[in-house]
């Protein structure tokens, strides 16, 4: 899903850089990215056996560095460096969910206000630490929830001019807004987001799964990590398998080199023996199943706070 832990055996997940993050950052399917992420980026995630083949968040050695180097600058520009610890402060994220409906039934997208308000409760836990892990400075309030019945938006398909189409007709707010579209997708897939950048644009966003948020039909996906994940790429995170063993990884010290997404709920997964520590297939930035999951680290919480004052302040 990861489209918050990428999902499927696909590894959705590439951050797609410029041209392609024209398409957006996705958990799953792709041309080749971009070496930079100018246009929103999105990390895709898939259901394993899903016929995505390809995450375009999962970043070449390139990439990373371009995108390394535009945060510093990004911040520079601001007068600010990267911190060494996250601050205690908290940012509250406006939320505004799009329902995408082919018909305004349950049965194609749309899902009851009940389902939302509960992933926003798994949003607020999952950043807060409450679930095992380290707190954020993040927490996320819902404005609106937008109900729309649009047989040509639906399913929603990633990288397509419909999904294009659809964000400039609804996106709402200003760049620190959080809007998520929900619905079908296509290829199998749980779910995408863009990454932040300098110029954020009608494309930014998560776009979900309506059946992956919690109570809803797609197990073992259906806790609502999936939003989960993909609004860690929202604000920057990469992928826990980024890099798989070599060089930095997911830029982030405190989260162990992992060689590949890892799914189900392994047990003393160790990929990069050379490197420290088990693989974190704990953490909501891999691809294993929603009830395996349940932490962010210290090292991501400062990324994400970084990001969001270079991006979104």
């Amino acid at each position: 899903m990861n489209l918050r832990r990428s999902l499927s055996t696909l590894g959705l997940t590439a951050l797609v850089a410029a041209s392609t993050l024209t398409g957006g950052a996705a958990v799953g399917v792709a041309a080749a990215p971009a070496p930079v992420c100018v246009e929103p980026g999105a990390a895709l995630k898939a259901k394993p056996g899903g016929s995505a083949k390809h995450d375009p968040n999962e970043l070449t050695t390139e990439q990373v560095t371009a995108n390394e180097q535009a945060l510093d600058a990004a911040l520079k520009a601001k007068g600010k460096a990267r911190a060494g610890v996250a601050a205690a402060a908290t940012v509250t994220i406006p939320v505004v969910v799009h329902v995408i409906s082919e018909d305004g039934t349950r049965a194609n997208g749309n899902i009851p206000d009940s389902m939302i308000n509960n992933q926003i409760s798994v949003l607020n836990q999952a950043y807060a630490g409450s679930t095992g892990g380290a707190a954020t400075a993040f927490a996320f309030q819902l404005q609106s929830i937008n109900r729309v019945t649009n047989p040509a938006w639906y399913p929603i398909v990633y990288n397509s001019n419909t999904e294009k189409q659809m964000k400039a007709a609804l996106r709402v707010g200003g760049d620190g807004t959080l809007n998520v579209y929900t619905g079908l997708l296509s290829q199998d897939l749980l779910g995408w987001a863009t990454f932040p950048q300098s110029n954020i644009t009608s494309y930014d966003g998560a776009v979900i799964l309506a059946e992956s948020l919690p109570g809803g039909n797609a197990s073992p996906y259906n806790l609502g990590d999936t939003a989960t994940h993909e609004i860690g790429h929202w604000l920057n995170l990469y992928h826990t398998f980024q890099g798989g063993c070599n060089g930095q990884g997911d830029q982030v010290a405190d989260t162990p080199a992992e060689k590949a997404a890892a799914f189900g709920c392994p047990t003393n997964l160790d990929t990069c023996k050379s490197k420290p520590g088990l693989d974190p297939i704990h953490n909501f930035m891999d691809y294993t199943d929603d009830a395996c999951m349940y932490q962010f680290t210290a090292g991501q919480a400062t990324r994400m706070l970084d990001a969001w004052t270079a991006y979104r302040a």
